[in-house]
């Protein structure tokens, strides 16, 4: 599915001023149909799953209780 620049950005939550950047930049791969650049949001499938694998790698590391230090001594 291709959308505007615009679209995109609403898409990404992004503003639609770095899209731009990025779309000139080469970062976001676009089509120009003549009168504006189009993106193709397939694209971003990888991006989204690599965020969801991030954050759910992330809880697991948050939910990890921290193990007792055995070398730790009583001073009292």
């Amino acid at each position: 599915m291709y959308m505007t620049v615009s679209e995109t950005a609403a898409f990404l939550s992004m503003p639609e001023e770095q899209v731009a950047r990025y779309v000139l930049e080469g970062r976001i791969r676009a089509v120009h149909d003549g009168e504006q650049y189009l993106v193709n949001t397939s694209q971003f499938d990888t991006h989204f799953q690599q965020l969801e694998l991030a954050k759910q790698a992330l809880e697991e590391w948050q939910m990890t209780p921290i193990p007792e230090d055995v070398d730790i001594k009583d001073e009292d």
